[in-house]
């Protein structure tokens, strides 16, 4: 495994201009900094500011008095703004490219994945927010007599929390619908990666959108995540299952909103008529796409027992075959991890399940030759349920393949988890492989495919069951979540307790008459 770069960690720099512009967005007034490091090479990356409770309460008191006249704007024209930072991220991707690689160490591949998704995801929204928003009318209580419409009024003010594996397509996820159904927006970006929120926060300024709707707050939660909780109308949260049912218990006693994408321990599974090919390299993407750091990748593989061998040896060919690189072009197929307590995380899952009885079929070791957080793309064999990784999530390159022997047994072992956000089928009957789908308790299922179908179906809801989180982001809940439903009702003709002078025992059978005909006449 090699650096397939022409452009290296080494030869380029991230430009102290550019740190400058996006980090005046913050709200901070305490003073204190903080410096991040280029995973790429263990450097310092930026100095940025960092927040303290009260800067986070100003924020949330800043964001409130801008959300008013947001929120008076139609949804059509809310729109225009981000109709034109879908075009500015197109067009502006290489710097954002950059930057992503600096903060996250991911190959510019997987970096592209997130531009792509922050540009077709603003766009879905953007398309159908007026839609969504607009008013519904529905049965009132006596027909023609009540007309009733169900208006969506914004909640206010959202924190988004999100975590550093996609510091772009996380934040702008969960933002543009809250800001496109009328709410002003804080959020807290992970500070590891906080520049690439910063991009997108500033892209949308120079867009159109008016200062002080999407203001940025950057620190421990130790210091600033009650303030999150306490001060806001929803929170969306992204990140582990442990740290997501604290914020949503926290926000359960202030009887709010909370919207989560949590972990994940995805499992795929192959059946014995798969396309062999096609499902080794939709397994190779779904494993290993940014190091493997990505709640939906898949960590748990169930191949049908009749193609168990063949399915190995050319997987692990393959994931032998992954060039490795810290490079800023298209040439490496993975690149580092993040984080130290990633690698870390990572290295002692392997050992442990090493150490155990597992079968390393390749990778299984650090490359500190290529970068400080390299690790190599590792298939294992014989992987039980005393080892983490089998039951724990990795959140890194490491993949375990299992046997099974026919579609009962891959489906109970699939859903042996706790975690249910995503899951993968490979089938060349594609009705079977849906059929099988239905029965996995995961809140997406690709047949065919990893996760890229699902998650860039917009249209659909994408989170995930059990421990994997609360609520949906995409389609229409991913936007109507940070609204509050309306009921509007107005009578008309005769009063809703019966025309005026009539006595209870006649309205009494009025109304009995008049359900009995509504269901003759099959209304309602």
């Amino acid at each position: 495994m090699g650096h397939a770069t022409t452009r290296t960690a080494d030869s380029a720099t991230l430009d102290p201009a550019l740190i400058a512009r996006l980090t005046r967005h913050v709200v901070s007034a305490s003073g204190v900094t903080a410096t991040t490091a280029a995973p790429f090479t263990g450097k310092p990356l930026a100095e940025l500011p960092v927040c303290s409770a009260e800067d986070a309460a100003a924020a949330f008191a800043r964001a409130r008095v801008a959300q008013r006249s947001w929120a008076a704007m139609s949804a059509r024209d809310r729109v225009e703004p981000f109709l034109r930072f879908h075009d500015l991220v197109l067009d502006r991707q290489r710097e954002i490219l950059d930057i992503l690689q600096w903060e996250t160490g991911k190959a510019r591949r997987h970096a592209f994945e997130e531009v792509y998704d922050a540009a077709a995801c603003t766009l879905h929204h953007a398309r159908h927010a007026p839609g969504l928003l607009r008013r519904r009318r529905t049965a009132g209580a006596i027909p023609a007599a009540t007309r009733t419409y169900v208006h969506r009024q914004a909640k206010g003010v959202v924190s988004v929390i999100t975590p550093w594996n996609y510091p772009l397509s996380l934040p702008v996820a969960d933002a543009v619908p809250a800001l496109l159904a009328g709410n002003a927006v804080v959020a807290k970006p992970d500070t590891q990666t906080a520049l690439s929120a910063l991009w997108a926060i500033d892209l949308l300024v120079e867009a159109g959108l008016p200062e002080g709707l999407w203001l940025p707050v950057l620190g421990e939660p130790a210091e600033i995540g009650d303030v999150l909780v306490d001060e806001a109308d929803h929170v969306a949260f992204t990140g582990s299952s442990a740290a997501g049912a604290r914020v949503a218990q926290r926000a359960a006693a202030r009887l709010i909103g909370c919207s989560a994408e949590l972990g994940g321990k995805n499992p795929m599974i192959v059946c014995e008529d798969a396309d062999l090919d096609r499902s080794v390299a939709g397994a190779l993407h779904a494993c290993f796409s940014n190091a493997g750091q990505l709640c939906v990748s898949m960590e748990r593989v169930y191949v049908h027992r009749s193609l168990f061998d063949a399915f190995a040896e050319r997987f692990t060919a393959a994931a032998r075959g992954m060039r490795l690189g810290a490079g800023f072009d298209f040439g490496a197929d993975m690149g580092s991890l993040t984080l130290q307590r990633q690698l870390d995380r990572v290295t002692e899952h392997v050992d442990e399940a090493r150490a155990k009885g597992a079968e390393v079929l390749t990778g299984g070791r650090p490359r500190p030759d290529i970068g400080p957080l390299f690790y190599e793309p590792t298939v294992l064999t014989g992987v039980t349920e005393e080892m983490a990784a089998c039951t724990e999530e990795t959140f890194g390159p490491v993949v375990a393949l299992y046997p099974f022997a026919d579609e009962n047994e891959a489906v109970r072992r699939a859903n042996d988890t706790d975690y249910g956000l995503n899951a993968s089928v490979w089938t060349r009957d594609v009705a079977r492989g849906r059929r099988i789908a239905e029965r996995v308790q995961a809140g997406s299922v690709g047949v065919n495919d990893g996760y890229g179908a699902a998650f860039a179906s917009y249209g659909a809801p994408s989170g995930g069951m059990k421990r994997s989180g609360l609520g949906r982001r995409h389609g229409a809940e991913g936007l109507l979540r940070f609204t509050e439903p309306q009921a509007i009702a107005s009578q008309h003709v005769v009063p809703i307790t019966g025309p005026p002078g009539m006595d209870g025992a006649a309205v009494a059978r009025l109304m009995t008459a008049g359900s009995r005909l509504l269901k003759r006449l099959r209304i309602r």
